[in-house]
């Protein structure tokens, strides 16, 4: 049966507030994933950058002794090649680490605000937000 409008009001904003929370944890989580991953290019290219000539020149000792303008090219080209797997190495580690956690699962429709009977999702098998409805191991996302 439908909710009244107050009531169906305040179920939709706190809906809201939690999806808005898991999307916002689903965002962090895979900004520290990618960051951890993406570390290596983030310094090769960085110090490819900083003492190349043509950009910034950087008077620090390495800059001088050790990296001329050839070398930081190729600092500033590996940096780029090595990019690609190490993004596709950081999606697969999000992607598995969300479907572990079950992390997709847990945003909530908003026909719980709308109608009265709608339950919420109880916790099985230790998921920490526990909206897994039916939720079954032995599926695969490629099936």
């Amino acid at each position: 049966e439908p909710r009244s409008a107050w009531c169906c009001l305040a179920w939709a904003l706190a809906i809201g507030t939690m999806n808005i929370l898991v999307f916002l944890i689903n965002l962090l989580l895979m900004f520290v994933i990618f960051t951890v991953v993406l570390l290596p290019t983030i310094v090769v290219v960085y110090f490819g950058f900083q003492c190349h000539s043509q950009v910034l020149h950087s008077s620090a000792r390495y800059c001088k002794s050790i990296l001329d303008d050839n070398s930081s090219s190729a600092l500033i080209i590996l940096g780029f090649v090595i990019m690609s797997p190490l993004i596709v190495v950081a999606m697969a580690i999000y992607c598995s680490l969300a479907r572990r956690l079950r992390l997709f699962m847990c945003f909530q429709p908003y026909s719980l605000a709308v109608y009265k009977g709608g339950k919420w999702c109880h916790c099985e098998g230790g998921a920490p937000c526990g909206c897994a409805r039916g939720w079954n191991t032995q599926d695969k996302a490629w099936v």
